[in-house]
């Protein structure tokens, strides 16, 4: 028998609020989201900005998120540097067209990115080959690689300075955590830069 539509919305809905208390009570993952939001916070206050990547739904994370830091948070307050590297459809078939789209991010990275700068990497598996060559091209060029996955994405932690895993293996609720934990950390970054202008 086919569940009524409600009754699917319903069932989503209470996974993704355990799926939230999970996280809320995950001292691995808020301990990693402090030290992210620690570590954007040096790059900006050091005149650097924060790189962001994703495929597909993560994409729209990385826009949300640089969105959430250019222009901003809750309070109004200095823009700050934050680029999402998967709006340019020019770059991104241009690359994808000349190197294949396993590199459309680690060119940019290569481009755009200077040491010191933070790149944020998003994939609920952790094990993207366009996000993992964004990451080698990062550590390469003496960025500080970060990284989002969900339970079995742990091993894309050997190319990052710190990895946060949502404590999940369903994509949309990986993505649901890792989006709320992202504001968590726009709120961190958005105080802490807001009491430097005190």
């Amino acid at each position: 028998m086919t569940q009524a539509p409600d009754d699917l919305i319903a069932s989503h809905l209470a996974r993704s609020r355990a799926a939230m208390e999970r996280a809320a009570g995950d001292d691995a993952l808020l301990a990693s989201a402090g030290r992210i939001a620690a570590m954007i916070i040096a790059a900006l206050r050091d005149g650097r900005k924060l790189l962001i990547v994703g495929n597909g739904g993560s994409a729209a994370d990385a826009q949300h998120i640089a969105a959430e830091i250019v222009g901003r948070y809750k309070q109004e307050r200095p823009a700050y540097a934050a680029i999402a590297l998967t709006t340019d459809t020019s770059a991104l078939t241009a690359i994808g067209n000349d190197y294949g789209f396993d590199h459309i991010f680690a060119r940019q990275v290569e481009g755009l990115g200077i040491a010191g700068d933070v790149l944020l990497a998003i994939s609920t598996s952790g094990r993207s080959p366009s996000i993992l060559n964004a990451l080698r091209k990062g550590r390469e060029r003496g960025l500080v690689t970060v990284g989002f996955t969900g339970a079995k994405g742990v091993a894309m932690g050997e190319l990052c300075d710190e990895l946060l895993v949502a404590p999940s293996d369903d994509t949309p609720l990986i993505q649901q955590i890792h989006l709320a934990t992202a504001h968590g950390i726009c709120e961190a970054i958005e105080a802490a830069l807001m009491r430097d202008q005190s």
